[in-house]
């Protein structure tokens, strides 16, 4: 146990640069309370012990603001950074080295039986509200940005954006997600129908005049 928390701690500390003492960690990260009730809970749950796994998961929620459920599997250096209205379903499954930012749900779409949640890959990362809903696959090394809401599986090594999430292809340091630097599919779609209507209308004023031109004069 104190191997797990020396880890979790070591992992808050390269995650974010304000983590200033193991003290304040200990005393001030609802991630880091959160990632450790749930692992106590998960235990609870797998022992098959009634109530007990939610009503640690609950106290959790109470204290933090963040909601995983016992059920949910959780690999190593996870961490959630601030960590209000954090939302992770029951048959969610997540690697090592995941991080997610505020406001992020892993959840459902319905009331589907058996697996219904995510599974994220390794070294993954989450954006600020963002939602990724159903039993789909996000790859390792994928980044997801702000707000997007992922509704399908995402391959390997790309980055999500948009509503419902597009994947893009975006090269950016290990474990960066830069929200000011993300691509935005819809802006270059928008952006390509205006060149293309510019061409047309050029075209269009070209034949407009070459027909001016080779009109034939009417005879008085």
């Amino acid at each position: 146990m104190f191997a797990v928390i020396r880890e979790q701690i070591d992992t808050i500390f390269r995650e974010d640069p304000a983590a200033k003492s193991i003290l304040e960690i200990v005393l001030c990260y609802p991630g880091f309370h959160a990632a450790l009730f749930h692992r106590l809970a998960h235990k609870f749950y797998r022992a098959g012990v009634p109530i007990l796994p939610r009503a640690i998961s609950q106290f959790s929620r109470f204290l933090t603001g963040i909601e995983i459920h016992p059920g949910a599997q959780i690999g190593r250096r996870f961490f959630i950074d601030h960590g209000s209205g954090v939302v992770i379903g029951e048959t969610t499954v997540i690697g090592d080295d995941v991080l997610l930012y505020q406001g992020v749900t892993l959840g459902g779409t319905g009331n589907e039986k058996g697996k219904r949640h995510p599974t994220i890959g390794n070294n993954v990362v989450i954006g600020t509200g963002a939602k990724v809903l159903g039993s789909i696959r996000v790859g390792n090394n994928v980044k997801v940005g702000a707000n997007s809401v992922v509704v399908h599986a995402v391959p390997d090594h790309s980055t999500v954006v948009g509503i419902p999430g597009k994947v893009v292809r975006f090269r950016a340091p290990e474990g960066v997600l830069d929200h000011g630097m993300l691509p935005d599919p819809e802006g270059q779609e928008i952006e390509d129908l205006k060149q293309r209507v510019a061409e047309l209308e050029q075209q269009v004023k070209a034949l407009l005049k070459q027909e001016d031109t080779t009109a034939t004069p009417v005879s008085r």
